[in-house]
C-alpha cells in the first residue's frame, strides 16, 4: 500500500524523502511526489509524477526543491485512475497533505466543501482532507490542534501527514489502521509508512497508536491521543541491520530474499527450541489463563500466501495436536455468521501485521469471545498490539513484493507452534517433541543445497519461459505448496496459473491439458507417490509438460516427466518447506527471462492496509 515519507531537520529534504521513498517502494505503487517548504517566508513546492520513482528523479533533477522540511509519497490508487493529477501530496491553501487509506464518507464531506466554496484538483478522497484542515486553520489555532479536530470527521482506515506553511519546521502525523511510525534523530526527526525507510537514519522508532496524533519538529516529538492527552511512551531501538534492508549484489531484493531464507530460518528457530530437547519456549505465554485444555478447535484467517501457509499449519496442527483446524480467507469470515465461542482459538496470520481485511476478521473474533493470536514478522503492528498473544517470524525486513522468506518462516513458526500446542495437550511428549525438532535444525542447509543447483532450475525456466498456463498439482500436506507456486508464478511473470490438489485435476482441470500446458507436480517419495503418479499418467496420456519436484528420483518418474527436479530428502512433515524454494527460483528465472519488474509485480501492494 502506499509509502509515506516525511522529515524535518537542518539537512535539504528533498533527497532524503526520494531516498526513503525508494525503500518503500515494496510496498507498490503508481505515482510519487514530494513536496517541500523552500523556507519560513516562501510558498509550498510540490512535484509528482505518474509511474515509477525515477520519473520523479528526473523531474526533480529538471526542478530541484529546496527546503529543510517536507513530506513525500508513493500512491497505490484507490480512488482515481492513476496520474499526476491524482498524486501525492495534495494541496489546499497554505497545507500539502498525504495519504495512505480509505476516507469512507468522503462523498458527503466533499459535497459540504463544494457547498462552502472549495475546489478539487483531483479524484481522490485524500485532497478532501487537505481541504477540511485548511477550512478549519485559525489564528492561534495550530496545525496539530487542527488534525485532532478533522479526523473526528473522518470515517475509514487512514495514516495522515501534514505539513503548512504557517508553521514553517512541523509535521503533524495521524493514523488509524494503517501504520505510521516515527524516527528520532539528533537535531531532525522523522515520520513514514513503515520502518526501512527510516533505518539508514535512525534506529530510534515509535510506533504511532490508533486515533495518536504526532506533532514533529527537528528539535522534539509530541504524541497526543485525539482528545489531547499526552502520550508517555518512549520509543524502542530497532537493531535489524542495514544490510537485510538492501539488495546487496544481488539483481533483484526477491533473489536476496530467497538466499536469506537459511538464516531467516534459524532467527525463528533460536532460543525457541534446542538440538536433543523436546521443549519449545516462546518468549510470551500464547495460550488463554486456563491451558490448553481450554482450546476446543482453532480457525486461521489469513490472507494471500499467508493463507497458503495456514493450510499448511492446519496439517501439522491437526495431526500433532488432535485439535480441529479451519482456515479462513479473512476478507470472507466476518460477512458470514462465524460459529466462534470462548473455547475457539482464533490465529490471524499476516506478515505486515496490518492487513486490514485479517484484522478486522481478528475483531470479529474477539467480539465472539475466542482467544487471538498473532503470527507476524512485525513487532508492534496493529494486528499484534490488539491480539490477546502474539507469535513472531524474525525475518527481518522483506523487501520484494512477493514473499518468499516470510512464507518459509510462517510455515517454521506453524510448526514449533504445533509442538508446542501438542506438548500442552499431552498430544505429544517429550521424546516424540525431540524427534520432531531433530529435522527443523537441517533444514537451513539443505535450502542451500537446492539455491546450489540453481542454474538446473534456470535452464528449465528458460524453456518454458514462452507458455501461457500451467498447472500445479500436489497432495497431502503439499497440496498447498501446488498453489504457493502458482500465485508466485503468476504474481511476477503474468504468466496465467492454477494450483489444485492432484486428486482434484480430473474434477476439471484436466480438460486444459494439451502438449502447450506445463504440469507442475509437486511429489515426493511418500504414501502418496504411487496415487499422484497415476495422476501424472494421466498427464503424459493428453500430451502435458511434467515437471516434477521429487525428493528421489525413480524410473516410474523419470519415464513421465520432462523435467525432473530434485531437493533433498527431509521428515514429511517439513517437506512442504523444501519444496517451495524450487518454485521459488523457477518463478524467479521464468520472470527475468519474460522482463517483468520482478520486485514489484503490476498492480500489487505488499501490505494490503485498506479492505
Amino acid at each position: 500500500m502506499c509509502g509515506i515519507v516525511g522529515y524535518t531537520g537542518t539537512r535539504e529534504a528533498a533527497p532524503i524523502l526520494l531516498e526513503g521513498l525508494r525503500r518503500l517502494e515494496y510496498r507498490g505503487y503508481d505515482s510519487a511526489g514530494i513536496a517541500t517548504l523552500p523556507s519560513a517566508d516562501s510558498d509550498l513546492a510540490i512535484r509528482r509524477a505518474a509511474g515509477k520513482l525515477d520519473n520523479l528523479a528526473k523531474l526533480l533533477a529538471d526542478r530541484p526543491l529546496s527546503g529543510r522540511v517536507g513530506i513525500g509519497h508513493t500512491r497505490w490508487a484507490t480512488h482515481g485512475v492513476p496520474s499526476e493529477r491524482n498524486a501525492h501530496p495534495h494541496r489546499a491553501g497554505p497545507v500539502a497533505l498525504v495519504h495512505n487509506g480509505i476516507i469512507e464518507n468522503h462523498v458527503e464531506l466533499m459535497e459540504e466543501l463544494r457547498e462552502q466554496g472549495h475546489r478539487f484538483s483531483s479524484d481522490t478522497d485524500s485532497e478532501i482532507v487537505a481541504h477540511l484542515i485548511e477550512g478549519q486553520l485559525k489564528d492561534g489555532v495550530g496545525l496539530a490542534a487542527t488534525m485532532r479536530q478533522v479526523i473526528t470527521r473522518l470515517r475509514g482506515s487512514f495514516s495522515l501527514v501534514a505539513l503548512s506553511r504557517n508553521e514553517p519546521e512541523t509535521l503533524v502525523a495521524a493514523k488509524t489502521a494503517t501504520p505510521l511510525v516515527i524516527g528520532f534523530g539528533e537535531g531532525e526527526n522523522f515520520v513514514a509508512s513503515d520502518i526501512p525507510a527510516l533505518l539508514e537514519h535512525t534506529r530510534r522508532i515509535l510506533v504511532l497508536e490508533d486515533g495518536e496524533v504526532a506533532e514533529i519538529t527537528p528539535d522534539a516529538v509530541r504524541v497526543t491521543t485525539i482528545d489531547g492527552k499526552r502520550s508517555t511512551r518512549e520509543p524502542r531501538w530497532i537493531d535489524w541491520e542495514a544490510a537485510r534492508v538492501g539488495k546487496g549484489s544481488y539483481r533483484h531484493y526477491l533473489r536476496k530474499e530467497i538466499a536469506d531464507q537459511p538464516q531467516a530460518w534459524i532467527d525463528t528457530l533460536s532460543g525457541r527450541a534446542n538440538l536433543g530437547s523436546g521443549t519449545v519456549q516462546f518468549e510470551e505465554r500464547l495460550l488463554p489463563s486456563g491451558g490448553a485444555d481450554e482450546i476446543g478447535r482453532l480457525v486461521i484467517v489469513s490472507a494471500g500466501a499467508s493463507y497458503i501457509a495456514s493450510l499448511i499449519g492446519k496439517f501439522m496442527i491437526e495431526e500433532l495436536c488432535g485439535v480441529p483446524v479451519e482456515v479462513d480467507y479473512s476478507a470472507e469470515f466476518r460477512y458470514r455468521s462465524p460459529v466462534i465461542d470462548r473455547n475457539t482459538m482464533l490465529v490471524a496470520v499476516s506478515q505486515s501485521g496490518e492487513t486490514a481485511d485479517t484484522m478486522a476478521a481478528m475483531e470479529e473474533g474477539k467480539t465472539r469471545g475466542a482467544w487471538t493470536m498473532a503470527l507476524t514478522n512485525s513487532i508492534d503492528s496493529s494486528i499484534a498490539r490488539r491480539a490477546d498473544a502474539r507469535l513472531y517470524t524474525r525475518c527481518g525486513p522483506e523487501i520484494s513484493v512477493t514473499t518468499t522468506k516470510c512464507f518459509i518462516a510462517q510455515i517454521e513458526t506453524f510448526y514449533l507452534f504445533a509442538i508446542h500446542l501438542g506438548l500442552a495437550r499431552r498430544s505429544l511428549n517429550p521424546e516424540q517433541a525431540a524427534e520432531l525438532l531433530a529435522p527443523a535444525f537441517a533444514i537451513p542447509s539443505r535450502i542451500e543445497a537446492i539455491v546450489g543447483a540453481e542454474r538446473e532450475i534456470e535452464r528449465i525456466a528458460k524453456k518454458f519461459a514462452s507458455a501461457t498456463d500451467f498447472l500445479y498439482l500436489g497432495r497431502g500436506i503439499n497440496y498447498p505448496v501446488a498453489l504457493e507456486g502458482a500465485l508466485k508464478l503468476k504474481e511476477i511473470s503474468y504468466i496465467h496459473a492454477e494450483g489444485y490438489p492432484a486428486g482434484e485435476m480430473k474434477h476439471g482441470p484436466i480438460a486444459l491439458i494439451d502438449e502447450h500446458m506445463p504440469v507442475v507436480v509437486i511429489i515426493p517419495r511418500d504414501a502418496m507417490f504411487e496415487k499422484t503418479l497415476s495422476n501424472l499418467r494421466e498427464v503424459e496420456s493428453r500430451n502435458g509438460r511434467i515437471i516434477a519436484v521429487t525428493d528421489q528420483r525413480s524410473e516410474d518418474l523419470q519415464a513421465i516427466a520432462e523435467e525432473v527436479i530434485q531437493t533433498p530428502k527431509i521428515s514429511r512433515m517439513l517437506t512442504p518447506v523444501l519444496m517451495t524454494i524450487p518454485l521459488q527460483l523457477l518463478a524467479y528465472h521464468i520472470a527475468v527471462y519474460r522482463g517483468t519488474d520482478v520486485d514489484q509485480p503490476r498492480n500489487l501492494a505488499k501490505s494490503v492496509t485498506v479492505e
